[in-house]
């Protein structure tokens, strides 16, 4: 799992049909510090909650493919989880 900032989000007029109603997001991989790693991705909301500003962790690969509902639809990532608080030690 990776942690991440929510930056916004992405409308896609033309999507696989599995992805219907699907919110996708724009994410900002950060590192332990919450300092931005690497370029922003897109992930899918698994949870339904997530929006702007929320930091968030988030799976990839065939992790985030199952962890949606109907399993297996063309996603690269998908956000799993909400955190609350970060524990400052690495």
């Amino acid at each position: 799992m990776k942690l991440g900032r929510v930056r916004g989000s992405v409308v896609a007029t033309v999507r696989d049909p599995a992805m219907e109603g699907m919110k996708l997001l724009v994410v900002q991989p950060l590192d332990a510090s919450q300092a931005p790693v690497g370029a922003c991705v897109v992930a899918a909301d698994a949870v339904y909650q997530s929006g702007p500003g929320d930091l968030v962790y988030f799976v990839a690969s065939r992790e985030a493919a199952e962890a949606m509902h109907p399993r297996f639809v063309p996603v690269d990532h998908a956000i799993v989880g909400i955190v609350d608080a970060v524990d400052g030690s690495p």
